[in-house]
């Protein structure tokens, strides 16, 4: 969803990855405080098109604090502002019994000075809905500690763009098109580390913010997403994420993505994202390099 501009990297994600001492705690919840069942953070955060996951890609992890027994949800808010472009997303996500996520998202992209020199107008925005689903197969990235094995999910992207016009001008073929994709997420919590890897099947233009498909390539193509997670504290994690992007127009030259991120959750029921995020180039900017700030709230 972000075609040429920054975003999110969604940095995210600090999935305050459960208290190294709290197994024990990750079906029961925290006594007494109103909240779903989970452990601190293990839901992860909202990525940048809604699924719940590190700012940039999707995780295994079903959104929400809801375990078997429950129901979870959030909300989120995310600001990327890099050198020539800013982008905003927002949105909801439902996790059903930890087993299903649905998640429906707005993504913003303005061009800022760049519209005006490319002949669009300065501030022209493309503005991208994102309609996601995510299926837990197997594995517990929590309860499994005793195990290599991960937990895996799959899951989709419905993205719709609303500037058709101008996408096909640049030279891509659709304004609306699907990402697949399987996540798989392991947790070790006598480490502190949360490792996540995703392969995603897609057409998309700088996450669809350019359309899909385009003169160079119009067929699905595999791109490889990793996440890594450290947890300094219960309520403080760092880590850092890198996402490969197809490169289908033969007018704007694509680039992977990556960040580095601090997540900072002082209950279940909010937690602040921050990251410094490289969105490589979009259209005729080079380099763009900024801050990543995302606020979810949620149960």
């Amino acid at each position: 969803m972000n075609p040429r501009a920054r975003h999110p990297a969604r940095c995210l994600l600090a999935l305050a990855l459960c208290a190294p001492s709290g197994i024990a705690l990750a079906q029961s919840g925290d006594a007494g405080d109103g909240v779903g069942g989970k452990l601190l953070l293990t839901g992860g955060v909202t990525q940048v098109e809604g699924a719940a996951g590190g700012g940039l890609t999707p995780w295994a992890v079903i959104g929400g604090y809801g375990t078997r027994d429950q129901i979870g949800a959030n909300a989120f808010y995310t600001r990327v502002d890099v050198d020539d472009y800013a982008l905003d997303s927002y949105g909801v996500l439902v996790g059903f019994h930890d087993r299903v996520e649905l998640s429906l998202s707005r993504q913003k992209f303005d061009t800022q000075a760049v519209g005006g020199a490319l002949g669009l107008g300065n501030g022209f925005t493309f503005t991208q809905d994102t309609v996601g689903v995510k299926v837990r197969l197997f594995g517990d990235a929590v309860l499994e500690q005793d195990t290599w094995l991960p937990q895996v999910s799959v899951g989709a992207q419905y993205k719709r763009n609303d500037q058709a016009g101008v996408l096909a001008f640049v030279g891509a073929r659709d304004d609306s098109g699907i990402d697949y994709y399987a996540s798989a997420t392991k947790l070790l919590l006598d480490k502190s580390l949360l490792l996540n890897g995703t392969v995603r099947l897609t057409k998309a233009n700088q996450f669809g913010i350019l359309g899909f498909g385009g003169d160079l390539n119009d067929d699905y193509e595999a791109q490889f997403e990793g996440s890594v997670a450290y947890l300094l504290s219960r309520n403080f994690a760092i880590g850092g994420e890198y996402r490969m992007k197809p490169d289908n127009l033969g007018i704007a030259e694509e680039n992977d993505a990556w960040d580095v991120f601090v997540a900072w959750a002082p209950s279940k029921h909010v937690s602040l994202t921050l990251a410094y995020v490289d969105l490589g180039n979009i259209v005729i900017a080079d380099n763009q390099r900024g801050l990543y700030a995302s606020l979810q709230v949620g149960f």
